[in-house]
Order: C-alpha cells, then sequence, then structure tokens
C-alpha cells in the first residue's frame, strides 16, 4: 500500500490561498507573509482528492502529491 504525501514549495508560492479554501485540513498560510504550508504532509485518504483539487488549482503549481511505498512491517 502506498502512503500519499504532500510538498508544498514554499519559493513557488504566490499567497493566493487557494490551497487553504480547497482543503483546510491539510493547509494553511503563514500570518507573517501568506505563504502556504502543509498543516500534515500525510492526509488521511479520504482528503486525497481535496488535496489533488488543491494541487490542481494552485496558480504557481506549488503543490504536489507524492505517492510513496509503505514500509512493510517485519513478520506480518
Amino acid at each position: 500500500m502506498a502512503i500519499a504525501r504532500v510538498h508544498l514549495d514554499a519559493s513557488k508560492c504566490v499567497t493566493s490561498g487557494q490551497c487553504v479554501l480547497t482543503a483546510p485540513e491539510v493547509f494553511d498560510q503563514r500570518e507573517e507573509d501568506g505563504v502556504g504550508m502543509v498543516l500534515t504532509d500525510t492526509p488521511a485518504p479520504e482528503l486525497l482528492d481535496r488535496v489533488r483539487e488543491a494541487a490542481a488549482g494552485c496558480p504557481a503549481a506549488a503543490i504536489r502529491l507524492l505517492h510513496q511505498p509503505s514500509a512493510r512491517v517485519a513478520g506480518g
């Protein structure tokens, strides 16, 4: 099973806030400059569609959703 990991490149962020409007459980903006930040880089599966929507709607293309294989538990 793969783990979805959210990455936001703060150097590309143009502070539009679309990510926060789309998925406030996953994204916020820094108070001092409005740059986006990730609240949880491994969101719950039920939030992944909204994260994808936030990534697609980001005017700076600063958000990526990466899929990584999960670690296998020994003996399991």
